[in-house]
């Protein structure tokens, strides 16, 4: 199973950040932000074999690649937005994760805007069928 090897990165990097921190802060912070990047990276690896399973859903729906694609790119910008907040947060800077999560929630909304316009012609569309 997959997950196994994420929680033992995780709980390495845990131990080394917390074993460091009482010697070299700094560097406990070091080794938790490359902690991060490597469980990051193998999730990123992981998903890739799944994203062809949304080029084959295109294909049999029908459904528009772009709008595929761009729910893909929200749901990648929220969680790219929450790992570097929680990042943020590790290092003592709140203020500033709150920041960045509310301008992660104003990209999102402006990449779902053509989705909303795609959806509203196709109810405007159905109701002239109905009509």
């Amino acid at each position: 199973m997959t997950i196994f090897p994420l929680i033992g990165i995780a709980f390495l990097t845990a131990v080394a950040s917390l074993l460091v921190k009482s010697i070299k802060p700094e560097l406990s912070l070091a080794i938790t932000l490359a902690g991060g990047i490597i469980l990051l990276l193998f999730a990123l690896d992981l998903a890739k074999d799944v994203l062809g399973i949304f080029d084959r859903i295109t294909e049999t729906t029908g459904i528009s690649p772009v709008l595929v694609k761009t729910l893909l790119k929200m749901l990648g910008i929220g969680y790219l937005i929450e790992f570097t907040a929680g990042i943020l947060q590790d290092f003592g800077c709140a203020s500033l994760a709150d920041k960045l999560v509310f301008c992660g929630k104003i990209i999102i909304f402006l990449l779902a805007v053509p989705i909303l316009e795609s959806a509203l012609t196709l109810i405007v569309e159905l109701l002239e069928l109905a009509g």
